[in-house]
């Protein structure tokens, strides 16, 4: 038996014929954006507080950027580093790195100099983007034996002229004798070198996965993936032309980058900025931007439905709502629906298949699955393949849990530099996700957790995501996170983490009590431990090993 959606019910998940007869995925992502300017050249392209950049401006500004990289040296295929913050600068620099013909290695501002220093050394970085404390900080000891020959810095406080301390708590620093400043080059002029397009199948970003086991690996993501993707962000959920998308999610990670700014430029859209999360200026910013979409984690829309000063109007402009990075929890889709009037659309990709390659078409429901209380992910995207296997690499029958292998044009070709890596992750292409989940007869995708996370408690599996998905359903948790500790009797045990709702308060007793009432005796957490916040990474996702290291 075949666990294809294709063997099930193809229709599911399907654009219309309309639909269909509108997607076609540009060249490349820089193509897209020309063919913006050309379009609207006068329409706003980027939204920062209470700054505005048109197509226009956008395009003088990156071509710009593109003259100066190419004169100092940046050849076709080199590797720029973008270290940034969800700003314009971020944009700008991006658009013109490819337009100099460069391949974009997105780091997470977060990121410390021994995170940063493995990548630029792995992906062969000669040019770096970064922020001007970045560069003062660490960055310019990180990169002093490395080859990086060109280095620009921004201020990131610049491009808007609101005095939000919340997250803008900074001030320029002089500029560095060794780097120039990204805003004095753009603002100079230059025309963007000829001869430096980019065909589908060339690399487009070397996207660096999450390293949970091992160091980070780096994913040869092409134009091709990223075009397809943003394509159907702007077709699958009935974007207009000229829709205004908030970037909830950062723009380093995949899902910010194809999802909200690809996205945005394919459909000549309004990318939304507002530097980084913090859930009181997001908020402020969907009443003054009244975005149409948006995506993030489930993180963070438990941040925003807490904060106190949340109503139903923030939410109003809305079309469609979507979250990727982690499943949602059902508890927390039907009481986001309940308060905001929006019903959240699950998602689920990784860096491998360019964010994307299942989600819920809009106007429809996932179902629950009945035993395992598990929310389905979405259905696999039309042109994409998704199989369940067993350890062995077979098919397994609908509804039993194997790993999730993914084929499709969203699928990147492999890892960089790492031929023994792409073959194990990527044989004839096909990606072997790591994840654990299973699909029904009708198509839908469900997720039950990634493999490693598997808790072994006196032979029986615990998966993760099932006891954490009864958390969300008491009132009083904020959110959960279960892991396997060590156990002299039963091998593991279960162990929650949690974390509470503004003014709510709950023993720990109690929460075990509420899963021992709802679990199979062997599911419900013998632990259960109280935290202010869970740790999570900057794209908000919570980081069960950092829980695990607590044992």
């Amino acid at each position: 038996m075949t666990s294809s959606i294709y063997a099930a019910k193809p229709w599911l998940g399907q654009l219309t014929e309309a639909q269909k007869a509108e997607v076609h995925p540009p060249v490349s992502v820089p193509h897209a954006f020309r063919d913006a300017v050309a379009r609207v050249p006068e329409r706003t392209a980027l939204a920062y507080f209470d700054g505005r950049i048109g197509y226009r401006e956008a395009d003088e500004l990156s071509d710009a950027v593109a003259a100066y990289l190419a004169a100092r040296g940046l050849a076709k295929g080199d590797r720029l580093a973008l270290m940034l913050q969800n700003t314009p600068h971020f944009v700008i620099a991006l658009l013109g790195a490819w337009k100099a013909g460069a391949v974009v290695v997105p780091l997470n501002p977060m990121y410390k100099a021994y995170e940063v220093g493995h990548i630029l050394a792995d992906a062969g970085v000669t040019a770096v983007v970064c922020s001007d404390r970045a560069w003062a900080g660490f960055l310019r000891e990180t990169a002093a034996d490395l080859p990086v020959q060109i280095v620009l810095t921004a201020c990131e406080r610049d491009l808007q002229t609101r005095d939000d301390r919340r997250v803008l708590d900074f001030e320029r620093l002089p500029q560095a004798e060794d780097a120039a400043d990204l805003l004095t080059v753009a603002r100079a002029g230059g025309v963007a070198p000829a001869g430096r397009e980019f065909a589908p199948d060339d690399i487009a970003l070397i996207g660096y996965t999450s390293g949970t086991s091992g160091r980070p690996k780096g994913a040869t993501v092409t134009h091709r993936n990223i075009c397809h993707n943003a394509e159907r962000q702007r077709a699958g959920h009935e974007l207009p032309d000229g829709a205004t998308i908030f970037a909830l999610a950062p723009l380093f990670h995949i899902t910010g980058m194809v999802c909200q700014l690809a996205a945005s430029i394919v459909g000549g859209g309004t990318l939304a900025l507002a530097y980084r999360f913090e859930s009181g200026v997001v908020l402020d910013a969907f009443l003054e931007h009244r975005p149409a979409y948006t995506v993030g984690p489930a993180t963070a829309f438990m941040a925003l439905g807490a904060h106190p000063d949340v109503s139903p109007g923030h939410f109003a402009s809305f079309a469609v709502i979507s979250t990727g990075g982690a499943p949602m929890p059902p508890a927390l889709v039907d009481g986001i629906e309940q308060r905001f009037g929006h019903y959240i659309l699950n998602g689920y990709g990784l860096t491998e298949c360019a964010a994307p390659c299942a989600a819920v078409p809009p106007g429809r429901r996932a179902p629950v699955d009945p035993e395992s209380g598990t929310l389905a992910v979405g259905v696999p995207d039309p042109a994409s393949v998704v199989r369940i296997l067993d350890e062995d690499g077979a098919e397994v029958p609908f509804r039993t849990t194997g790993e999730i292998a993914v084929r499709g044009p969203q699928v990147v070709p492999g890892y960089w530099g790492l031929p023994a890596a792409t073959a194990e992750g990527l044989p004839d292409g096909e990606l072997r996700t790591g994840d654990i989940g299973f699909m029904d007869e009708d198509g839908w995708l469900y997720v039950v957790d990634r493999k490693k996370d598997m808790i072994n408690a006196a032979g029986f599996k615990v998966w993760p995501r099932e006891v954490e998905d009864v958390l969300y359903t008491h009132g009083a948790v904020r959110e959960a996170a279960v892991v396997g500790v060590p156990d002299s009797y039963r091998g593991e045990t279960v162990k929650a983490y949690v974390s509470l709702r503004p003014g709510s308060s709950v023993e720990p007793a109690e929460l075990a009590g509420y899963c021992k009432d709802r679990l199979a005796a062997y599911k419900y957490p013998r632990e259960v431990e109280i935290l202010p916040e869970l740790p999570k990474t900057a794209t908000g996702k919570i980081l069960r090993r950092e829980l695990r290291s607590r044992t």
